[in-house]
């Protein structure tokens, strides 16, 4: 299954980093984008910090609106990225939120996970309509052995405007963790996770053990760490016996050399930045050897 060829990348190179690969044009050292167009540069940036970091992390996770403002040039960017990366050995997580119902549902579903498309592990999905629109990415994820990041609680400051409102006695994002882990319940993999997994930020690490316990088939993506200010003490609560979890890390890493001076060496700074992530993690490997 899907996350079971994530989780034996996690074991063998004893990581749970994950890359965001969110790139700005603005940012992207000035020599990589002298002569190219704003596409190429994307890519180039993006072939460069998966060079510089394949060996030291589990995935990476392309955020699909950095590249479709450059249209159909942005959009072959990111399935080249997609490609890359998988040539690479790496995990791909996309990050296109998407949610439908019907026929469209069933589009998006095989535009990012079907046969035809980029090749991407995993996509991140809004369950916010229900089941309708969660059900077409659950078959096409099933039928081409890929898996899913639903949203339950994200890393954003405003996700309490509806995420922890009240439905009764149980709060949305409760209601919508119970959901997630009664639809992958019928398909649970080698190493004990289903392929639907959630979204659920570093940033309310009390949310984040509420749910562990909650999801116990349930893999997590975890944003908000680092920049938005969500730490590896906070992040621990995601795992149960050192696994079923892993954690994203996008301006901290691929941005790393804003910070240190010489762009010509941005992909040593992104190296570097990923070895210190690894070292914050360490804790969750040394514990389970």
């Amino acid at each position: 299954m899907s996350f079971d060829r994530l989780i034996e990348a996690i074991q063998r190179k004893r990581t749970v980093a994950v890359m965001g690969l969110d790139p700005k044009l603005e940012s992207i050292p000035g020599f990589i984008k002298e002569g190219r167009t704003a596409a190429d540069a994307l890519f180039e940036f993006n072939k460069s910090l998966i060079d510089c970091s394949a060996d030291l992390i589990a995935a990476v996770k392309p955020q699909s609106a950095f590249y479709e403002i450059y249209g159909h040039r942005g959009i072959a960017a990111l399935e080249k990225t997609i490609k890359y990366a998988k040539q690479a050995g790496l995990y791909v997580i996309l990050d296109a939120k998407r949610g439908d119902i019907g026929s469209t549902a069933e589009a998006y579903a095989q535009a990012h996970l079907g046969s035809g498309s980029a090749g991407a592990d995993c996509i991140t999905v809004n369950p916010y309509l229900g089941y309708d629109g969660v059900k077409p990415f659950i078959d096409v994820a099933r039928r081409e052995d890929k898996a899913l990041f639903i949203l339950v609680k994200t890393s954003n400051r405003s996700s309490a405007e509806f995420q922890d409102v009240l439905a009764g006695d149980k709060t949305v994002y409760r209601l919508v963790a119970e959901k997630v882990e009664a639809w992958g319940a019928a398909d649970i993999g080698e190493h004990g996770f289903s392929r639907c997994g959630a979204v659920i930020g570093a940033t309310y690490p009390r949310q984040l053990a509420e749910l562990r316990e909650a999801m116990p088939h349930t893999f997590f993506l975890i944003p908000g760490y680092g920049a938005q200010g969500g730490t590896s003490s906070d992040a621990a609560y995601a795992f149960k016996n050192g696994s079923g979890a892993v954690v994203n890390s996008s301006r901290g890493l691929i941005y790393a050399y804003m910070n240190k001076g010489n762009p010509l060496k941005f992909n040593d700074y992104t190296r570097a930045a990923v070895i210190e992530m690894n070292e914050a993690f360490a804790y969750l490997f040394n514990n389970n050897a």
